[in-house]
């Protein structure tokens, strides 16, 4: 079985759960070939290990396919495919209906649009499937590259969180009446698709399916020893629907009332500088550590060694963060807001605390309790890696997604 899959990036900094999906399809014999619209950065391959103690690269250098809009991976001029009729409407349809979301939308849409024609015409392999693993650009380029080769491959979306799915969501109707299965994290995205395009949600819920990216819990010990007593980390991007603002300001209450800390920011974005400050102007600087963006064998590391993990977004932004999946899975006692697919991931509370959105004095009091209260850090995290053990083992959500594309044996026999 082959499958292309279209993403934003690859490799980059937070991709850790792209790595399991594709290593726990690889596990079931699929032959992947990866095309990033994003130009290659040697520097990022580092974040490309692949799960197991080999760390071996999920996916080979030799199947990613940069290309570009004038010459393929070969550095050979493009050529146009005679076969693929109506590529062009399709694709002034595609930026037509991204003008409205401003010039930058319509300019990247243009893009992925030219770098789909010139990988169409650069001599791949028929596929089994055509994945767009994010339901923005990378979507619109797996359409477009499937219309211009005209070899009647399957096309699949994958619809995540705020980039992809929560906001604007241009030419997005399109490409869900055309996949032939939608994948969501989720199921406050799957509620959240039916209510957005209630008027087609009936021939949607057929094709829509619930995937909890994987993990592999060789790579995530369970352990409550060795731990720092007063350790907070929070891993992430520093943009605003993160929340770190709202983490910092609660800490300055933990340390109006006493509480010992010591918090751990792993990332980075365009809110270091803002978050720095801020952690200067509130007193907190000298217990605030910004290590940066870490490789994940070392943000595991500051995951593993915290008492807990803050994760308090502020809206919808995060679809069903896998920090917290890796948090509950390492025993790491959770604190985050309820919001899109977390309270789902925390099975409501009983395997994590869970805090409304922009309340820092309600996050000050969860952080407080946690880490006064070690027995119930204990209960937490038990519970935590019992219910990521039974929902994200990375090989039997491989099968499972193999399944939904339609790239296992059994899932072709039950088409034939």
């Amino acid at each position: 079985m082959r499958l292309a899959v279209f993403t934003n990036q690859y490799p980059g900094k937070v991709n850790t759960f792209f790595v399991r999906d594709l290593a726990g399809l690889a596990a079931c014999g699929v032959a992947i070939d990866v095309f990033p619209l994003y130009p290659e950065d040697a520097a990022l391959w580092k974040y490309a290990e692949g799960p197991g103690e080999s760390g071996a690269n999920a996916i080979p250098r030799e199947r990613v396919h940069y290309g570009s809009w004038r010459r393929g991976p070969d550095g050979k001029k493009s050529r146009a495919p005679r076969t693929g009729a109506g590529f062009g409407a399709q694709a002034l349809r595609a930026v037509a209906e991204s003008l409205p979301h401003g010039p930058v939308t319509a300019a990247k849409t243009a893009y992925a649009a030219a770098k789909a024609r010139g990988w169409a015409a650069d001599g791949h392999p028929r596929y089994d499937q055509v994945l767009g693993y994010w339901g923005n650009y990378a979507a619109t380029a797996a359409s477009l590259f499937a219309r211009r080769r005209g070899l009647g491959e399957p096309v699949s979306i994958f619809l995540h969180a705020g980039t992809d799915l929560y906001r604007g969501r241009p030419y997005l109707r399109h490409k869900l009446v055309e996949a032939r299965t939608i994948l969501v994290c989720s199921e406050f995205n799957r509620e959240f698709l039916r209510e957005r395009y209630a008027d087609i949600a009936e021939s949607l819920a057929r094709k829509i399916h619930v995937h909890q990216h994987g993990l592999d819990f060789g790579e995530l010990p369970y352990g409550r020893d060795a731990r720092a007593a007063a350790g907070l980390v929070a891993v992430g991007g520093f943009q605003k629907a993160k929340g770190f603002d709202d983490l910092l300001r609660a800490c300055r209450i933990l340390q109006e009332r006493g509480v010992a800390f010591e918090l751990e920011l792993v990332g980075d974005g365009p809110q270091r500088d803002a978050l720095g400050k801020l952690a200067t102007e509130l007193g907190i600087d000298g217990r605030v550590r910004f290590p940066g963006w870490l490789p994940f064998a070392e943000a595991r590391a500051a995951i593993r060694r915290a008492a807990v993990l803050a994760h308090p977004s502020i809206g919808l932004g995060d679809g069903a963060p896998n920090v917290i999946k890796e948090a509950m899975a390492l025993g790491t006692p959770v604190a985050a807001s309820r919001v899109a697919g977390i309270p789902g991931l925390l099975e409501e509370g009983s395997c994590g605390v869970l805090v409304e959105p922009r309340d820092p004095q309600g996050l000050a009091e969860a952080l407080r309790t946690l880490l006064e209260q070690p027995s119930l850090r204990d209960a937490l995290a038990q519970r935590a890696r019992r219910s990521a053990e039974a929902r994200f083992d990375i090989w039997r959500n491989g099968r499972r997604l193999a399944e939904a594309l339609g790239l296992s044996e059994e899932a072709r026999a039950n088409e034939r």
